[in-house]
């Protein structure tokens, strides 16, 4: 099990990054012949990633859902995202194919994903208790006073004149 980490921590990174937030669906999920390989590919390519500095891949997160997976993902620019999904020497092209010839448009598993471009210091995040996790594993982990008290003041947002 994870260190949990006491108090109020928060995250930290320089520069602008990408959160690439992708799942899948079981939409029968007794069709598991359908969705076993889709699921199973995705620990393969962020082996892949990880094993490549160059990747652009800073950290992610898995986690099931009651009904399929979600995988968010923080990258570094959203051309270096755009480049492992398209480049057909990585695994996620191959996946790709596989996925669409086995699955096509029956509707026996849908795949779904979401791409955010976050500008430098405009997100904020609190860990309270919790084991370096999200965009702090991907990051700088440190105590919310380095960033700030409240939500607004970690996002950056101007501090209020009352």
């Amino acid at each position: 099990m994870a260190h949990v980490v006491p108090g109020r921590m928060t995250a930290n990174i320089d520069g602008d990054f990408v959160v690439f937030m992708i799942g899948m669906r079981f939409n029968k999920k007794w069709k598991i012949h359908k969705w076993l390989p889709m699921m199973s590919a995705m620990p393969r390519m962020m082996k892949e990633l990880y094993a490549d500095p160059n990747s652009g891949l800073l950290g992610h997160t898995l986690a099931m859902t009651g009904s399929g997976t979600l995988t968010v993902q923080y990258w570094r620019t959203v051309e270096q995202l755009e480049k492992f999904a398209r480049d057909p020497r990585f695994t996620h092209r191959p996946a790709w194919k596989a996925y669409n010839k086995a699955v096509g448009g029956s509707g026996d598993v849908g795949v779904w994903h979401e791409t955010y471009l976050v500008s430098a210091g405009h997100y904020e995040t609190l860990y309270a208790n919790m084991p370096r996790f999200g965009l702090a594993q991907a990051g700088e982990h440190l105590p919310v006073a380095r960033k700030g008290e409240t939500a607004a003041t970690r996002r950056g947002a101007p501090t209020p004149t009352h």
